[in-house]
């Protein structure tokens, strides 16, 4: 007899601000950091989706783990402390904090997300965090933020210094995928979108012929770096897990 799979407990907006201990003034900005873009084509009465809060809370976190970092290492030099702000803030990083706090289950998609598997997706996950950040952000302003975050940075941190994440990605990749006898890593451009002094480049990296990761940049190289630093990232969290 197959058994069937343990289906998602739910959560409504204010189930999860209880559950983490956060008292919102305004539950409606939580609900909409809560709501995917695909939810809005099946609840016309939804009337607005997470992507403004995203970009607000993409600028928070860059702020907020930049001055966390700055005070947590005082010794670090300015180009380190960049490269650890970059491993903290890049997509799967994200996409694990929202896993921690359960996000997921709260998340408002259509049904077809659903099937697809949107709750778990790194992707839809990061953004949403994003947007939880955003939206905690114009409720309780930055002290609020500080206070929920700084313990997650921490022990992210560690790991990320422990695996050196944070030193130049391509090498500490190609050096781990030579470490298993595969071939070199493999950057894929397949989009570049915008006028030439303003494109950005998407690259995906291919080691063994699997996807590991995803980068975007404004130039080649920083995008190649960005992916290699996903998919190291994406590497480790799976070590830890084992």
């Amino acid at each position: 007899m197959i058994a069937k799979r343990k289906e998602i407990e739910l959560e409504t907006p204010k189930q999860l601000a209880k559950r983490l201990k956060i008292e919102f003034k305004n539950y409606y900005l939580l609900e909409r950091a809560l709501t995917h873009r695909s939810f809005l084509n099946e609840h016309p009465e939804a009337l607005e989706d997470n992507e403004r809060l995203e970009f607000l809370g993409d600028a928070v976190l860059d702020f907020v783990v930049g001055e966390w970092l700055y005070n947590r290492f005082p010794e670090m030099p300015e180009g380190d402390l960049t490269q650890m702000r970059a491993a903290l803030v890049q997509t799967d990083q994200l996409a694990e904090f929202a896993r921690i706090i359960g996000l997921g289950r709260a998340l408002r998609l259509s049904r077809g997300e659903v099937k697809t598997g949107g709750r778990m997706r790194n992707s839809l996950l990061c953004d949403a965090f994003e947007a939880f950040i955003g939206a905690l952000y114009i409720d309780k302003g930055i002290r609020e933020i500080q206070l929920f975050i700084n313990s997650y940075l921490e022990s992210a941190s560690d790991r990320i210094l422990k695996y050196e994440i944070n030193e130049d990605p391509k090498s500490k990749l190609q050096e781990w995928s030579q470490s298993l006898g595969y071939s070199p890593p493999k950057y894929v451009i397949y989009n570049a979108n915008g006028p030439d002094h303003l494109k950005q480049f998407e690259v995906q990296v291919f080691i063994n012929n699997e996807p590991f990761g995803k980068g975007t940049g404004s130039r080649k190289q920083t995008a190649e770096k960005k992916a290699a630093r996903e998919a190291l990232n994406k590497i480790h969290l799976k070590k830890e897990k084992k």
